[in-house]
């Protein structure tokens, strides 16, 4: 993680949400700054593996990072969504967070044999959301060896769990103490 001291001062910070002694970090603020929003994006994608194939987003603030990632970079984008959205055949995985329970799905067929998906999101906390991601486009047949942030909770440990899975991981920046 390198200094993105101009990015990190449009995070919004809200105490409280969504309970008491969570500090909620916010970045709905960054993408209404236009600046910012471009800088994050250009950002992000200069860490990019160059093999990378497939951009993969996860619903829904994913899918405004890897957007532009994919844009950026002329690549594919492919969502991995939230149960009941998608049409046609799906695969999906469940997963255990700290309040319980979801689920999330992709296309089958919309990964080929082997081929390399970076992974995409907000923010990465306790992980999650992310090792379903790795662990359903890996079910569909795609390899995931990289993923992006931009904000990491490192002291909630989700950003080491993908680690121990041999993703390699980038955020731009990090909030200790979340």
């Amino acid at each position: 993680m390198s200094d993105n001291a101009d990015l990190a001062a449009l995070i919004r910070n809200i105490p409280d949400y969504p309970k008491p002694g969570i500090m909620f970090r916010d970045v709905s603020s960054l993408l209404l700054d236009a600046g910012g929003y471009r800088t994050t994006i250009d950002r992000l994608a200069a860490l990019v593996d160059p093999d990378t194939a497939l951009v993969a987003g996860i619903e829904a603030r994913g899918f405004i990072v890897a957007s532009g990632i994919a844009y950026a970079l002329g690549l594919g984008q492919l969502m991995l969504r939230k149960p009941g959205k998608l049409p046609g055949e799906k695969i999906g995985i469940d997963y255990t967070l700290e309040y319980g329970t979801d689920r999330i799905e992709m296309h089958v067929g919309h990964v080929k044999p082997d081929q390399k998906v970076l992974l995409v999101d907000d923010l990465i906390a306790t992980g999650g959301t992310a090792l379903a991601g790795v662990d359903l486009i890996r079910q569909g047949g795609g390899k995931v060896e990289q993923a992006l942030f931009i904000v990491d909770l490192p002291d909630l440990g989700g950003a080491e769990k993908l680690r121990r899975k041999n993703i390699r991981v980038d955020a731009l920046m990090g909030f200790d103490g979340d």
